[in-house]
């Protein structure tokens, strides 16, 4: 049977990092429909250690694949809208083809000495500048290391993020980037929106064909047809998704954890600053320790067997201990909480599961309380928006949270963040909407999830 195709469509694509997510964007209704999602590839075997690196030619063919599957259901595709994983680099030529494979942001090749290097030539003053988006996992530190290494191609070499060298293929076209996923490069002085010209210089970066920086909502080129926007990144995708509002404080807590911020007008501070739509910019800390650190605790727990998934075990344990004297530091990798963890005051009596994750989820409810005071006096927002899926599985977690922050909270409307991100996107980008501020606020209104 023939699927059953949808009128004032957009296909949405979400080059994320543990999956490629692909769905269909009914603008009529509008709803997401027919979401499909694979595996992200595994990365290449037989690397040097601290090197993240990915086969650019299969992700571009799994996208395809996905497009093709997702057409079928669109045969009258109007646009295509497309999310991307931040803080990666893959170097690609005029015409979109790959000249090196897709570095990912995990890759920590320009650690140590290298960025030191780099520490050295950048000062304070661009630092800030650059929002503080400076370090080792950038696409800048990385190309430094290209070059210091003699590893950069001859001849024309763009640099690119995922998003860009698969949109550029797509379209046959000149990689181009849009501001909220240039400036993960950690390349761009936000007081101006261009690239960095100083610190390029000072890098010996200059020479390289540094990509266009374009609005959000203009067009790379065409795809079958019909427009295929410039990549947006997928941090600022997921918060249009969970309809983030100015005076609310977004925690999104999976994997990986950020908390984040809205602010009408460009600040810095002790937290990264990043551009996000309308011209507005997003007062952001991220690499805050989340589910990551609590699979650490996890595989010490199960490294000697079991299978199954433990998490409604842990969650029933810590249910069955409202209170516990071990005290943790959640912090087991290097971010604005820490770089090292800690259990404190074990003893027979507390040796369990159900007292090692109370005392981890009091710790990360204590490093978001933190990060809280960090982005914004408490005057700013009143309201807690929690996404992803430890924050919205997790009910101990987040009633730690809220004890702690003694303020109202929502759940971000749907557990597919960056679909429904996309979907909002790609009416303001059709012109169906005047803006991402005002797309947010006719589907609060709605009250429902868009998802089918």
């Amino acid at each position: 049977m023939r699927p059953q195709p949808f009128a004032s469509t957009y296909l949405g694509i979400d080059l994320g990092t543990s999956f490629l997510k692909g769905a269909v964007l009914d603008l009529d209704t509008p709803a997401v429909r027919h979401v499909e999602r694979e595996p992200f590839p595994d990365v290449l075997p037989g690397l040097p250690a601290l090197h993240r690196e990915f086969d650019a030619e299969k992700i571009f063919a799994q996208v395809e694949a996905l497009l093709e599957r997702l057409a079928a259901h669109a045969p009258e595709c109007q646009g295509l809208v497309l999310c991307t994983q931040m803080h990666g680099l893959v170097l690609v030529s005029r015409e979109g083809e790959p000249l090196s494979h897709y570095l990912s942001w995990a890759d920590q090749r320009a650690s140590g000495e290298c960025f030191e290097e780099i520490s050295r030539r950048i000062g304070p003053e661009e630092r800030r500048q650059l929002g503080h988006e400076f370090r080792a996992s950038l696409p800048l530190a990385m190309l430094f290391w290209f070059r210091e290494h003699g590893a950069l191609p001859k001849g024309e070499v763009f640099p690119a993020s995922l998003g860009e060298y698969v949109a550029a293929r797509l379209c046959r076209a000149l990689p181009v980037f849009e501001a909220t996923d240039a400036a993960a490069c950690g390349a761009v002085n936000l007081e101006t929106m261009s690239w960095h010209e100083d610190v390029l210089r000072k890098l010996g970066l200059e020479s390289l064909r540094w990509p266009q920086i374009r609005k959000a909502g203009e067009a790379v080129g065409r795809w079958r047809g019909a427009p295929c926007f410039t990549p947006v990144g997928d941090q600022q995708c997921a918060l249009v998704g969970s309809l983030l509002a100015e005076g609310e404080l977004s925690l999104n807590i999976a994997t990986g954890s950020q908390a984040a911020l809205i602010s009408p007008r460009l600040e810095f501070g002790q937290y990264t600053t990043r551009p996000y739509f309308d011209g507005r910019f997003l007062k952001t800390l991220t690499h805050i320790p989340g589910g990551r650190a609590l699979n650490a605790l996890i595989g010490l727990l199960t490294e000697m067997g079991g299978g199954e998934d433990p998490w409604a075990y842990i969650q029933e344990a810590v249910r069955g201990v409202p209170a516990t004297d071990l005290r943790a530091h959640i912090a087991f990798y290097p971010g604005p909480c820490g770089d090292r963890g800690k259990l404190e005051n074990l003893h027979e009596g507390n040796l369990t599961v159900g007292h090692v994750f109370r005392a981890a989820f009091e710790s990360l409810a204590a490093n978001y309380q933190a990060c809280a005071e960090r982005l914004a006096p408490r005057d700013e927002w009143s309201r807690l928006v929690f996404s992803g899926g430890l924050a919205r599985n997790l009910e101990v977690l987040r009633s730690l949270i809220i004890e702690r922050l003694r303020t109202e909270w929502r759940l971000s409307p749907s557990a597919e963040d960056t679909m429904l991100g996309l979907l909002i996107l790609a009416l303001v980008f059709s012109g169906r909407q005047d803006s991402v501020r005002a797309a947010t606020e006719f589907f609060r209104a709605q009250g429902q999830k868009h998802l089918q």
